[in-house]
């Protein structure tokens, strides 16, 4: 579709009927558009046909990410530049059962009284909505504002790749506010920083053993998943540790080989499932069975308030040519086991926030054997870079030609800067467009901020929410009231710089 066929598509849309439509338009085109990450070449082509239609200046770069100029109006013509932060992509997430492709459909919208969900599928309110607020703030014609550079970046939700190659001497403004955040309680006012790893195990493949005549797919479905920053402390299980766990309590008491470990969906959100194929012998079908179902039991009741659905089960599978050998396949299970996964230490002088965590995200299959990704959330950058070191460590031991390697951009935290004008600014504006006071939030989570603040430098970030629920999930939603509340103040922080 053209721009304007998109508009006119949206104008009666699932969400025509609701408010501030200057926003949600915008939202409701980018959900049309697929923009998983490393997908992000259509919605920024459609980015810079919007600036083109507006009379705007854009450019995108080889990343997909685009920046967008707008002079100032409203008499701040002259006023210090206002950079503006999104990213473009979205984590692809499906509930078990779900046919949808994310590479060519657009998401199935559904309203239910104040939330706006996907059917069957995560949202991409994450940063879906901070995009639509960047957009209606570069289409309006009578607010008052700062010339005004818009930066969506590509990949954030994969290692923040886009942004850390992004040409950021290309920003001539020194404040920024972002819409990355997840409600409208609270001001973010300082975050944590993050990195990405891979850990690469070869698969020492061998033809599948002719005495090994079983084949079933082991499997492991029903679980929560999540957010890797936000949902971490919640105690929920991680499906490739679960797999790991299945497969040692297969292979201590049988000959059992395993072909294609495949689990997770991005390295950001928290595995909610995860499957490999099993080889072993007829004749200790029973036993299997038996083991399987005993540890489902198990884990039940482990998982009876993080994950009640949590379910472990064998289904059938297609013969593999080859499988790992014993020894690769060791190797792969124990480090999904021994790798951190959940909350490493507290943040003392935050208390109830996390300063460090690891996300054991993703398995995949290679040409060699299999790649783990994971990542690493940190208030302070000594240890994060101190649990990838122990990451190393692990990977030392195990041997075997398995590597590691860092992924993507070593993102630093923002800290909190008690003096900053935006956020004195946005806070007055808070009370008085909103009637109460605003939370101030330094948040475990990584956000692209301390990227900014130390390459451009900016010296000044805010980072202004919705209310998001269940992100990087099925289940993500967003409250439209909450849009309909925040836009009115995004208008006054923007119209007082």
């Amino acid at each position: 579709m053209t721009t304007t066929q998109l508009m006119e598509a949206t104008n009666t849309g699932v969400l025509g009927h609701l408010e501030p439509r200057e926003v949600l338009q915008y939202f409701e085109v980018l959900t049309s558009i697929p923009r998983g990450s490393g997908n992000e070449e259509r919605v920024a082509n459609w980015v810079l046909r919007f600036a083109e239609a507006h009379g705007l200046e854009a450019v995108k770069d080889d990343a997909h990410c685009v920046l967008v100029r707008k002079p100032g109006q409203g008499g701040l013509e002259n006023a210090e530049p206002l950079i503006l932060h999104g990213h473009l992509d979205m984590v692809c997430e499906k509930a078990e059962g779900v046919d949808f492709d994310f590479a060519t459909e657009s998401l199935r919208l559904v309203v239910d009284d104040e939330f706006i969900s996907a059917d069957g599928t995560s949202l991409g309110a994450d940063n879906g909505i901070g995009v639509s607020y960047i957009l209606a703030l570069l289409a309006s014609t009578d607010l008052a504002h700062p010339p005004l550079e818009a930066v969506l970046t590509a990949m954030e939700e994969k290692g923040k790749v886009g942004a850390g190659q992004f040409d950021v001497s290309k920003l001539s403004g020194k404040r920024m506010i972002d819409f990355n955040w997840i409600t409208d309680e609270e001001i973010l006012a300082g975050c944590s920083g993050d990195v990405t790893f891979t850990v690469d195990v070869p698969g020492e493949f061998e033809p599948a053993p002719a005495h090994l005549d079983a084949v079933r797919s082991l499997d492991v479905r029903g679980l929560n998943g999540g957010h890797c920053e936000f949902d971490i402390q919640l105690e929920r299980a991680n499906a490739l540790q679960v797999l790991a766990r299945a497969v040692r309590r297969l292979a201590v008491a049988h000959d059992v080989r395993i072909a294609q470990p495949y689990g997770g969906a991005q390295n950001n959100a928290i595995p909610a499932d995860a499957t490999a194929v099993i080889l072993f012998a007829s004749t200790d079908a029973a036993a299997i069975e038996a083991a399987i179902t005993e540890l489902d039991v198990e884990l039940k009741k482990e998982y009876e308030l993080a994950d009640p659905t949590i379910r472990v089960e064998l289904s059938s599978a297609k013969r593999p040519e080859t499988v790992f050998s014993t020894a690769a396949a060791a190797r792969l299970m124990s480090l999904l086991r021994l790798i951190p996964h959940g909350v490493v230490s507290w943040n003392l002088h935050v208390p109830g926030r996390v300063e460090t965590s690891n996300n054991i995200g993703t398995v995949r299959p290679t040409e060699n054997g299999a790649r783990i990704m994971s990542t690493i959330t940190s208030a302070l950058t000594s240890r994060k870079h101190e649990l990838y070191d122990r990451v190393l460590a692990a990977v030392d031991l195990a041997g075997g030609g398995t590597t590691a390697a860092l992924y993507g951009l070593d993102a630093p935290e923002f800290p909190y800067r008690p003096d900053s004008e935006l956020l004195a600014t946005a806070s007055q504006a808070y009370r008085e467009v909103l009637g109460t006071e605003p939370n101030v939030e330094v948040s475990q989570c990584s956000l692209e901020l301390g990227m900014f603040s130390r390459r451009v430098p900016v010296a000044d970030i805010i980072s202004i929410g919705t209310e998001l629920h269940a992100l990087h999930s099925p289940a993500e939603k967003v409250n439209h009231r909450s849009v309909e509340r925040v836009w009115p103040l995004i208008k006054q922080v923007v119209s007082r710089l």
